[in-house]
């Protein structure tokens, strides 16, 4: 089962979310092997064409368990204020090449409106 968090994000800039990964037992998770995939979208039924990705990116070493998920300020300045929902999965392959994904964070994302525009 995902973990639930909701964030505040400010439209038009730069975002940033550090995602400090655990496994059952509280150690860092080794990330190793594994791919991630997050999206922000107005509702849980929005098309895929209203869907807005997030770069996905491990830090080294990945048996530090550390994820940033990232959006532009490009990105954030094409979204409306208001809320949206929001999800991150890690996958990976196993040894008989099935993929495994896993949803480990979910919630709802505000996006707070922005006054200066350039």
């Amino acid at each position: 089962m995902s973990q639930y968090e909701d964030f505040t994000i400010d439209q038009g800039a730069d975002h940033t979310i550090k995602l400090e990964l655990v496994d059952t037992n509280g150690d860092k998770k080794d990330l190793t092997g594994y791919s991630a995939a997050a999206q922000i979208r107005k509702t849980y039924s929005s098309s895929d064409s209203d869907a807005v990705s997030f770069s996905t990116q491990f830090t080294a070493p990945r048996t530090d368990g550390i994820l940033n998920l990232t959006l532009t300020n490009s990105q954030t300045g094409s979204l409306k204020a208001g809320r949206y929902v929001y999800d991150v999965e890690i996958s990976y392959s196993d040894s008989g090449d099935n993929t495994i994904v896993e949803r480990i964070l979910e919630g709802q994302i505000t996006v707070s409106p922005s006054v200066t525009r350039t």
